[in-house]
């Protein structure tokens, strides 16, 4: 007896086993309508699908159709909700395949909305009908279902054109790029460098003569040279070159050449400059100015 009880429950196991092992996942109470823009209730198709045959007849999709898609996933018998469900579309001429997401609920019902301006621009170019399929799958042992159920016929209206999107950037070897760059400035006509410089020098003996009509002295010059001669020469000798150098940068330096140099004599002509000015004010203190 006690044999026979073991028996018993091992047949019992191995029938669970075998079950198990042959579970797998289908869908079952599908249907896919056709729902017309403007048609009203009743207007469309629909029909029932079967996840071992496909449909007899194929699905025409127009232009201002919606098809619509409701199933219940099962795993074996039992109604669940998977991980994975989609609607794939191929097209038989390109293998081109396009999967749509069906949103499915916790008690396995599922469903799928789509148009004519969900499909790529490519499906609605097809001369062949499109081969659509139902993808479910999970995690766990049961076997993942993936069969054709319907052939979808896309209808499309010849008199709105097709918008065809742009080529994706595609990242490839370019042609070599030669740089051409600009001309370094160049110094204006010679005539009118002339011109400015006669009007310039054409003014220095109007400026003396205003520097005479105010007051200038130059008696002071023996003093000013006596009391600080190196400040002096050094503080006329920096204005003298710093025009230098805006000469040369005027002809033929760059910034680079003429930065360094302005910096170097400017930093004389502030030191001996305050010297200058310095022995300035202590004759005029004294009263001598």
């Amino acid at each position: 007896m006690r044999v026979l009880s073991s028996l018993v429950s091992s047949l019992f196991l191995s029938g669970a086993a075998i079950v198990s092992a042959a579970s797998s996942w289908s869908f079952e109470d599908a249907t896919v309508s056709i729902s017309t823009k403007g048609a009203g209730v009743g207007g469309g198709s629909k029909d029932k699908l079967n996840p071992s045959t496909p449909l007899a007849k194929s699905v025409s999709l127009g232009a201002g159709d919606t098809l619509k898609l409701v199933l219940t996933n099962v795993d074996g018998k039992t109604a669940k909700r998977p991980h994975q469900a989609f609607l794939t579309l191929t097209d038989p001429t390109t293998g081109l395949e396009e999967s749509f997401v069906l949103s499915v609920k916790e008690s396995g019902k599922g469903k799928v909305d789509l148009s004519q301006k969900d499909l790529p621009h490519q499906f609605l170019t097809s001369s062949k009908p499109l081969a659509a399929s139902i993808v479910i799958g999970s995690f766990g042992s049961s076997a993942p279902y993936k069969s054709k159920v319907f052939d979808l016929q896309v209808s499309r209206d010849p008199n709105v054109p097709l918008t065809i999107p742009e080529a994706p950037l595609r990242y490839a070897a370019v042609p070599e790029i030669h740089h051409i760059f600009r001309s370094d400035p160049k110094s204006p006509p010679k005539i009118i460098t002339l011109v400015f410089a006669a009007a310039v020098i054409g003014a220095l003996p109007v400026l003396l003569g205003v520097w005479m009509s105010l007051g200038a002295n130059a008696n002071h010059l023996s003093k000013a040279l006596g009391d600080a001669p190196v400040s002096h020469a050094l503080f006329y000798g920096s204005i003298l070159a710093m025009e230098g150098i805006f000469f040369m940068y005027y002809t033929s330096w760059n910034l680079f050449q003429t930065l360094p140099a302005a910096g170097v004599v400017g930093f004389f002509a502030f030191l001996s400059g305050s010297r200058a000015l310095t022995e300035v004010q202590e004759r005029r203190l004294a009263g001598l100015r």
